[in-house]
């Protein structure tokens, strides 16, 4: 297949805890009037799944592309039903549902090929803003489900600063919430599985019944890990070049998401084997892959398939970069060479102990 960077349709949720602040803050055109709680950048999930913008490859849908050559577009000898990677813009003017997602068994348990691992990287915060992430130890399932009915989170749960540049990687299982005055892109497993613990409908607000809420309540304590309670953390640097940046934000088993940031007349040059997600956090920016040089404006994204190679980020750029790791290959070894023992990485993510 004859690749080059893919822009794709981007669907839009306008849930009831989103505000304007992706197009406001981040400066993303042509989005609809009203609230924009969600912008999904790359998405292979049933019902609202991605196509491809532009060129050859017009309208051909994400999941065909991955079907007809996975080797071409994710690389490394990858197989699955789906695109593996989920990314979003998310502006939680007002709280999200407390809620989790199920992991892979859970979901497979519900017909669906895998449940979802996600991470959160700030973008934007207002002071005192914070995030719900995890319940306290010592908690049982009894005092969870008592204090879940009552609607006093704050009760069992572990309330945490949040601020902009920080990460935090949100293993499946995770209770957790975050919002309001909260800027967040987001990386995950391709799923829509959760299941949350609020009294109203996350899409438009409406009332749920008192039996679909207990329901929703029961399913989620079967689903929750009482053991994970991830930090924030600041990422860790990369060696690269004067005028660049690298910070590996966050990184396990399902993704790794790094920040590259780029100097008005450098360059960063980075080689790979799998798909890379490149989202712009700043202002208007330029990338060459494969010979194409692809405008990058405020806020948008392009899948740049593992068969192209390579990609150079021209100065001046901030955008975030998300990729399935080889966590070896692309995160134990060239932190251990930059110098940080295996505790500092095992703080990325999971499976780097």
């Amino acid at each position: 297949m004859d690749w080059y960077p893919l822009r794709l349709t981007t669907p839009v949720k306008q849930h009831v805890f989103g505000g304007r602040a992706v197009p406001d803050r981040l400066g993303r055109t042509g989005l609809p009037p009203g609230r924009i709680a969600e912008t999904w950048e790359v998405s292979d999930v049933d019902g609202d799944g991605a196509r491809v913008r532009e060129g050859p490859l017009g309208g051909v849908s994400l999941r065909e592309l991955t079907e007809r050559d996975p080797q071409g577009l994710v690389g490394r000898g990858w197989r699955g039903p789906r695109f593996p990677l989920l990314t979003k813009f998310i502006d939680a003017a007002a709280p999200l549902p407390v809620h989790l997602h199920p992991d892979d068994r859970a979901a497979r348990g519900q017909g669906e090929p895998n449940g979802k691992t996600e991470a959160w990287h700030i973008l934007d915060a207002e002071p005192g803003a914070t995030a719900l992430v995890g319940v306290r130890e010592g908690v049982s399932r009894d005092e969870l489900r008592d204090a879940l009915l009552e609607q006093d989170f704050d009760a069992v749960m572990r309330r945490l600063p949040v601020r902009a540049g920080q990460t935090l990687y949100v293993p499946a299982g995770t209770l957790h919430s975050f919002g309001p005055g909260t800027l967040v892109y987001e990386i995950e497993q391709t799923s829509d599985l959760q299941e949350h613990a609020m009294r109203h409908r996350m899409e438009d607000g409406s009332a749920l019944t008192d039996q679909e809420w207990r329901a929703n309540i029961d399913a989620l304590l079967e689903r929750w890990k009482p053991d994970r309670r991830p930090d924030f953390v600041p990422g860790l640097r990369l060696p690269v070049a004067d005028g660049v940046d690298r910070v590996v934000l966050c990184a396990g088993p399902y993704f790794a998401l790094e920040r590259w940031r780029v100097r008005s007349g450098a360059a960063l040059d980075h080689a790979f084997d799998t798909a890379h997600v490149v989202s712009n956090a700043g202002a208007p920016a330029a990338l060459t892959c494969a010979g194409r040089t692809v405008e990058l404006d405020r806020a948008q994204t392009v899948l740049l398939p593992a068969a192209l190679g390579g990609v150079r980020v021209h100065g001046p750029a901030d955008v975030l970069v998300g990729y399935l790791p080889d966590l070896d290959h692309d995160i134990r070894e060239p932190l251990a060479r930059a110098g940080y023992g295996p505790s500092a990485v095992a703080t990325l993510g999971e499976g780097l102990g």
